[in-house]
């Protein structure tokens, strides 16, 4: 049992690269593409992948926050679990590894996600975390007739509600809470959270005012970056900023999704074959559109091979070719200061089979796993 954030699963974990799945929540997972093996968003299935990602020892689980779909061919990611029911599922049915929930910080008031925080936490015996997100999608935001904040005014709201959860889950008894987005007198909630203070949280800072509040608050920061050195960038930065200006210390994440095959050339076929005979690139113009505004124009010849990542793999980086080269990629996403990956997959179920049985060894063979 955790009742501190140093045991938590995440943290607590002695192997050097820390592994998460991610995306199970939501229909397609982080394929944009019109295959039968992509994943449907039933609850038996989330349990079996669940389960087998705790049997495999990997340390975490991040669902991906979704409300509505991209529209296109598949209406990429429109079948979805809400992640803190989900979760709590999942935690009453696993043991070890570390189940979060991710969330668009202003769908949720902070009292109500400070008291269904307690509640996981305590289902999972202090195994929880919980992944903030500061509310990119528009449209989404829109279904909750609130009108989307100009960007880092979005930190700035995600920090105060933060601030807000920290004391719900510290202070004894009633208390008033006063600020700028949020007002609540008299505040009170109990139980406390297992993990003292409050859970392992996790936030995707890439920007300048994303890595500041991911410096400040929270205990992981989840990068995108166009390459293995860029993320590398990014880690060795937020650390520092973590460090320096907080005397705080801060683990970082990348992402990645995986196609392994007995060679690199099956591995590019399979990839060429699911994204570009089988991809939605209606619903990826979409979903471009909504973090870029007119996208095609604005990113001009960049802009397909943006759309192939984003089609193959959500915009992870890509780890493509035989188990032997795709641990030299995990070994040099460890090298270049990252402390974990989530990662993906078309086919979960077979992915993770895969990963176990031809991945896994060699990680360990490479000291990246225990």
């Amino acid at each position: 049992m955790s009742e501190t954030k140093a045991q938590h699963p995440i943290l607590s974990s002695k192997n050097k690269l820390k592994l998460a799945v991610f995306g199970l929540n939501v229909s397609s997972g982080c394929s944009m593409t019109n295959l039968d093996n992509t994943l449907k968003i039933e609850w038996d299935e989330s349990l079996e992948i669940a389960k087998t990602a705790e049997f495999l020892g990997i340390d975490a689980i991040i669902p991906v926050a979704r409300w509505k779909g991209m529209g296109g061919d598949i209406n990429f990611n429109h079948r979805n679990f809400e992640t803190f029911t989900w979760a709590a599922g999942l935690s009453a049915a696993t043991e070890k590894i570390s189940i979060f929930a991710t969330f668009h910080v202003p769908t949720v008031h902070p009292i109500r996600a400070a008291k269904e925080v307690a509640t996981i936490d305590h289902i999972s015996k202090g195994r929880f975390g919980l992944n903030l997100v500061a509310g990119w999608n528009e449209n989404e935001i829109n279904m909750f007739g609130l009108k989307q904040r100009d960007h880092d005014e979005r930190y700035d709201v995600a920090e105060e509600w933060l601030n807000l959860c920290k004391d719900l889950w510290s202070i004894e008894g009633e208390f008033d809470y006063k600020g700028k987005y949020f007002n609540s007198p008299g505040a009170y909630s109990e139980p406390k959270p297992l993990q003292k203070g409050g859970p392992v949280t996790m936030s995707a800072g890439n920007s300048l005012r994303g890595q500041e509040f991911a410096a400040k608050n929270t205990d992981l920061n989840f990068v995108v970056a166009k390459d293995i050195n860029s993320a590398g960038n990014i880690s060795k930065q937020v650390k520092e900023l973590a460090k320096n200006k907080y005397n705080r210390d801060i683990k970082v994440f990348g992402q990645a999704y995986i196609v392994c095959r007995d060679t690199k050339e099956e591995a590019l076929e399979y990839l060429e074959y699911y994204v570009h005979e089988k991809g939605d690139w209606k619903g990826v113009r979409n979903l471009l559109d909504v973090l870029i505004p007119n996208s095609q124009s604005a990113l001009g010849d960049g802009w397909e091979s943006m759309a192939e990542n984003m089609i193959a793999g959500y915009g992870a980086m890509p780890m493509i070719g035989t188990p032997e080269q795709i641990v030299d990629k995990l070994l040099e996403f460890s090298n270049n200061g990252l402390d974990g990956l989530t990662l993906s997959w078309v086919d979960y179920k077979d992915g993770l089979s895969q990963f176990g049985e031809k991945i896994l060894p060699l990680m360990k063979q490479a000291g990246l796993r225990e």
